[in-house]
């Protein structure tokens, strides 16, 4: 007969030690213990890879802020000085470092959606496996208990049964031999003794039926039931220990796929040094801050003993105060000057840069001439948009008024026309710098818009700033060395001079104020003589009446070439009137 106190023991792929023990029940418990520790390390190791990935965010913020804190700043000194090799190459290692804070955002993002999201998931199903199993063991264990249970009452039933036939047995058999009995109650005994043994017989037999089918039960619990059970939380544990460890792998592989590219960045930031060229940034330096100016000469022996007037030659260190034309002496050296030793004006500098060295001034205007000839270039892009756009008004009037743009192409042909004069400007001063130009010509003259009067000795080779679209007018002196002219050759040049013959007539289409010498003030609508065409400097020279000509600017004026130019002036002036 089965007895609670009876130990088994689990055969088949239920092999582990802590499956062989005394009860199920026993085991069920150590099992939940096992396994929910065995979630707990799971959700640890998520809980290590994901401050990982908080270490690699971290870490890769941090190098691009270290990358962004010392990149160059636009427009600025810091962005000239990166021309060098070494400024370069320091450049390209933050430029790089930039790229390897990037691959440790790869492994961030990369241990996050491999390795923690997948074990979150994982955990979440394998917790439901968990209790899923469990349950069904608990189920199978209170089926078997019950079981237990109603063999227990059978057994007491029969056995209760048994007892109660065998009292009405002796009973019976006690009624039987006693004389004073009655036939009839003798016989009542009898059937009370039958009726007993019979109710045993059913005892017995339900008993009987109870118990075969406990013990069906019992194998197929312990043999089948529990044995499944176990089998699978064993197989889920087996998958935990798996994939933690799969995991493991993951995390590993992570890292070694970005090592290739980390190398890439650090050969680039090794190439980078090994491109560093002394050589090539000491002629930088060279190129960037030499003069041009020649070293100065001898300084003379000055000789006070004798009675003489104290001369210095031209290549001493004082400048000369003469009249320019005092004779080299001792050999013919030119006058020099001690020109690393002169100090900087403070403040701003003539527009000119008369003020820099000769190199130096060539760098800065030929930069001038450069961001000048971008700003018409936008200026121009401008235009041609606003002139597209006025296409388009005026095929579909509906869609805009074609006037109201050409107030804005008149500011836009004002502007190019004024960025054209100061290219012209410090092209002539480039071009003197250079030498490819005369000091002083009449063409030279005109882009600066100066003529001096015949009676000045000196003519400035500076040009002129040039008038703004709005008519006013202003100029600024250059400190370039004066040249001495013959008052009497300049006063000839313009005695000689015929009126120039009349070419054409011209319509003034804005007022200008001709405040400078050499120019000549106009009205609007106002009708005028051509007596010389532009030249290619943005300037038409008219003339009034007789006594009264000079230059306006060609975009200000509509002009009108013939030969009949006079008679058709006349005819116009007729007309206007």
């Amino acid at each position: 007969m089965f007895s609670p106190s009876r130990r088994f023991v689990f055969p088949g792929a239920l092999s582990p030690p802590y499956l062989c023990c005394s009860k199920p029940k026993d085991q069920f418990d150590n099992l939940e213990k096992h396994t929910q520790w065995g979630i707990d390390v799971l959700e640890k190791y998520i809980k290590f890879v994901k401050e990982r990935t908080e270490i690699e965010l971290s870490y890769a913020k941090q190098l691009r802020n270290l990358s962004k804190k010392y990149q160059p700043k636009k427009n600025s000194k810091e962005e000239e000085e990166y021309r060098y090799t070494s400024t370069k190459a320091f450049l390209a290692t933050l430029n790089e470092m930039n790229d390897y804070a990037g691959q440790h955002e790869v492994i961030s993002e990369n241990m996050t959606s491999l390795i923690t999201g997948e074990l979150t998931r994982y955990v979440q199903e394998l917790k439901q496996e968990r209790k899923s199993h469990f349950h069904d063991g608990r189920k199978a264990q209170q089926h078997i208990e019950t079981c237990w249970k109603q063999l227990e009452a059978s057994k007491r039933r029969f056995e209760r049964d048994c007892k109660e036939a065998d009292r009405a047995q002796q009973y019976f058999e006690k009624m039987d031999a006693d004389i004073n009995v009655t036939k009839a109650d003798v016989e009542k005994a009898r059937q009370q003794a039958q009726l007993r043994h019979q109710m045993a017989e059913d005892s017995k037999a339900e008993y009987c039926s109870t118990l075969q089918k406990f013990n069906s039960e019992q194998h197929d619990h312990y043999y089948t039931h529990i044995p499944n059970i176990f089998q699978k939380i064993q197989e889920m544990e087996e998958r935990r220990i798996v994939r933690i460890g799969e995991s493991m792998k993951t995390f590993a592989e992570v890292d070694r796929q970005v090592i290739p590219i980390i190398g890439k960045c650090l050969d680039e930031i090794t190439k980078a040094a090994e491109s560093i060229d002394h050589k090539n940034d000491s002629q930088m330096v060279i190129e960037a801050f030499k003069s041009g100016f020649e070293p100065p000469g001898d300084v003379d022996f000055e000789d006070f003993t004798q009675p003489m007037k104290r001369t210095v030659s031209e290549s001493s260190l004082s400048n000369s105060r003469g009249d320019g034309k005092s004779e080299p002496k001792f050999g013919g050296k030119s006058k020099g000057k001690l020109w690393p030793f002169i100090k900087k004006n403070k403040g701003a500098g003539p527009e000119d840069f008369s003020n820099l060295p000769p190199e130096q001034r060539r760098k800065k205007l030929q930069q001038k001439v450069d961001e000048l000839n971008k700003d018409i270039q936008k200026e121009m892009d401008q235009r041609d948009a606003l002139t597209k756009m006025k296409d388009v008004y005026i095929k579909n009037p509906q869609m805009g008024d074609p006037a109201s743009v050409d107030h804005r192409l008149a500011e836009l042909g004002q502007n190019i026309e004024k960025l054209r004069l100061e290219v012209q400007k410090f092209e002539g001063w480039l071009a003197e710098v250079e030498g490819r130009l005369p000091m002083r010509t009449e063409q030279a003259r005109r882009q600066s818009g100066l003529y001096e009067a015949q009676n000045t000795s000196a003519v400035n080779s500076c040009a002129q700033d040039r008038e703004s679209p709005d008519g006013s007018y202003t100029e600024e002196q250059s400190q370039e060395t004066e040249m001495k002219v013959p008052a009497t050759d300049f006063d000839d040049e313009f005695d000689d001079e015929e009126p120039l013959p009349t070419i054409g007539t011209c319509k003034a289409l804005y007022t200008f104020e001709g405040q400078n010498e050499g120019t000549i003030s106009v009205a609007e609508g106002e009708m005028l003589y051509v007596i010389e065409e532009d030249k290619g400097d943005g300037w038409t020279r008219i003339r009034r009446n007789e006594d009264e000509e000079g230059y306006v600017p060609t975009s200000y004026v509509e002009v009108y070439l013939d030969k009949n130019a006079k008679d058709v002036y006349k005819s116009l002036q007729k007309i206007s009137e």
